[in-house]
């Protein structure tokens, strides 16, 4: 079994919105879940209070608890952690929009009427993507559980998404005459508290620097000192070594509807990430 867990960044009024989902196997997420825990203890030690959910946008700018770490010693971590996911040999999904692309196809009804938040846009193509990695792994149908961060607003008509999705969705991955829709997925989406779920706050610390490494390539917000870009484009490089693949989230070629609907919504430097 596998679980996706998944949150955003971007989704307040910033100009470019990403959500990550961090898929982690059952028989090595007890480790993980362990590790995240050390880490936050060692950092409560550095901060010198309880840190109990690591902000990434409070850790990164330094602000609140962590104005006793300095830059450098940010940057320290920040690598630590990238490298120490990638160890773990999970994978990461993710999806991406331009909130004034995403808002003005919305109007002209180039975007379905089910995906009529920003949320729910980058959720159901997280959601397509894993479907379309998973279906070509053996042995795991119908073993994918997936976990979000708590939306209030959004769970009870993204749940109705999943349940009963759009025929247009099943373009997306190709489904078969005789497959059931979403087939990798177990039940329903739950909805969890990030600071009781720790790896939500592992899928949000991993959003906010793709989200990052996007502002600073498109201009929408410049780098904020002298060797922030080059640091992000080092941290995204690690990290897409841990992707699925580029053809699961943003084919280059011969998209049909549904792979088109999401791909030209993106930030061009996101989907031209990964292999």
């Amino acid at each position: 079994m596998k679980f996706l867990y998944c949150d955003e960044s971007g989704t307040g009024d910033q100009p470019i919105a990403v959500m990550v989902g961090v898929l982690v196997d059952a028989t090595r997420m007890h480790i993980t879940k362990i590790d995240w825990c050390a880490l936050l203890a060692k950092l409560s030690e550095l901060a010198g209070r309880e840190i109990t959910e690591l902000h990434t946008r409070n850790f990164y700018a330094g602000n609140g608890p962590w104005r006793n770490l300095n830059g450098p010693q940010r940057a320290s971590i920040i690598s630590a952690v990238m490298d120490w996911f990638c160890e773990r040999k999970h994978k990461i999904v993710f999806s991406s929009a331009h909130r004034a692309g995403y808002s003005h196809d919305f109007d002209l009804q180039k975007i379905p009427d089910e995906l009529n938040t920003l949320w729910r846009f980058l959720g159901f193509h997280l959601v397509l993507s894993l479907q379309k990695y998973c279906q070509g792994l053996a042995g795991i149908k119908g073993n994918t559980v997936l976990i979000f961060d708590n939306e209030h607003r959004e769970q009870m008509r993204f749940t109705d998404i999943l349940m009963r999705p759009a025929e247009w969705s099943s373009q997306y991955y190709g489904k078969k005459k005789k497959q059931e829709p979403l087939d990798q997925i177990v039940d329903v989406p739950y909805f969890g508290d990030s600071q009781e779920v720790s790896l939500i706050q592992l899928a949000d610390f991993l959003a906010f620097f793709l989200r990052r490494y996007a502002e600073i390539k498109t201009g929408a917000s410049p780098a904020r000192y002298v060797e922030e870009e080059q640091k992000i484009d080092d941290w995204v490089n690690t990290l897409m070594s841990c992707s699925v693949g580029r053809n699961f989230m943003y084919i280059r070629n011969n998209r049909n509807y549904a792979e088109d609907i999401f791909f030209r919504n993106a930030p061009e430097c996101l989907r031209n990430l990964g292999q």
